[in-house]
């Protein structure tokens, strides 16, 4: 196995080189651009107390290299999702750290098909929230993908 590919891969470059102008660009992004990056185009359908129902088209940004939506963006989804759910019964300052999320993946969606996420809480405890996140095709309701996202809830102070 030759590390060195796989680093410059990792890195971006292929040829080995230090990509300066590629450094910078990164460095100057915004703080928080993942998640940005990621649901960029998103409509939000329904927001109620412990549940959340978006749709997005699949973007060509978000494909992986067999053009179907990559398993990190979907990753990703369950993380922001998971995250935002919280803020429908809690305040805004206590999303919690992600302790663990899972997601096992069933299907596949292409550019241009638009998905349906939805989040829903599961258990929201003093210190332990439990959310589960679902994409499904939109025009099917065929699901793509199912995450857990479970978070420890920061407790606040008494004093």
């Amino acid at each position: 196995m030759d590390f060195e590919n796989i680093k410059k891969y990792l890195e971006g470059n292929a040829s080995g080189q230090v990509d300066v102008k590629n450094r910078s660009a990164v460095r100057a992004m915004p703080y928080r651009f993942f998640e940005r990056f990621n649901v960029q185009g998103l409509h939000v359908e329904l927001v109620e107390p412990g549940r959340i129902i978006c749709s997005i088209k699949v973007p060509p940004r978000l494909l992986n290299a067999g053009k179907s939506l990559h398993g990190g963006a979907i990753a990703t989804l369950v993380d922001v999702f998971g995250s935002a759910v919280i803020y429908t019964v809690s305040a805004p300052q206590n999303t919690g750290v992600s302790v663990e999320i899972n997601v096992s993946y069933l299907d596949s969606a292409y550019v241009n098909e638009e998905i349906e996420v939805e989040a829903r809480i599961l258990r929201l405890g003093k210190t332990v929230g439990v959310i589960t996140v679902e994409l499904r095709k939109k025009k099917s309701g065929q699901i793509i993908a199912q995450g857990r996202h479970t978070k420890y809830l920061l407790v606040s102070s008494k004093l």
